[in-house]
């Protein structure tokens, strides 16, 4: 009668062993996973400044934080009697295009190459300005006004 009792606990003690062996076997390790590493280090940007770089295509100057003290103007045209600027932030790494002393109707655009356009219409203030786009070098940028009396220019890039 207890010979089955012993057999089972033989058993049973076996089958733990064998299942702790099996459990705990060297090799049988899942492989440690890579870590991605960050391709560009993320910039700290000043208080206020909510992009830079390609997170600012397509982003208001004014709302992003770039605009103001974070700009300059980089190149200045004169298209009848309007101003025509392309304003750049090294900061946020991008350029927009502003019109001023403009009526309404006139239209700005800039131009970065084959990366981006964007535009915009002077509604119901003498001034307008673009979204920006992403650019390293003010340069690359071009800001293009068309008058509602029919006149354009734009800034020429300067070295």
């Amino acid at each position: 009668k207890r010979l089955p009792l012993v057999l089972g606990g033989v058993v049973a003690a076996v089958a733990l062993v064998a299942g702790g062996f099996f459990l705990l076997a060297p090799g049988d390790e899942p492989a440690p996973q890579p870590t991605a590493k960050p391709t560009k280090t993320a910039k700290k940007l000043p208080a206020g400044v909510k992009c830079a770089g390609a997170d600012c295509t397509g982003e208001d100057p004014e709302a992003m934080g770039c605009a103001g003290e974070q700009a300059v103007t980089s190149a200045t045209a004169t298209v009848g009697p309007t101003v025509v600027e392309i304003r750049y932030s090294k900061t946020c790494e991008a350029a927009w295009a502003r019109i001023t002393q403009a009526a309404t109707g006139d239209e700005i655009a800039i131009d970065v190459g084959s990366k981006a356009q964007e535009s915009a219409k002077v509604t119901t203030t003498f001034d307008a300005y673009t979204a920006m786009l992403a650019v390293e070098n003010p340069a690359d940028a071009k800001a293009c006004a068309t008058l509602a009396a029919g006149t354009t220019g734009c800034t020429t890039p300067t070295p």
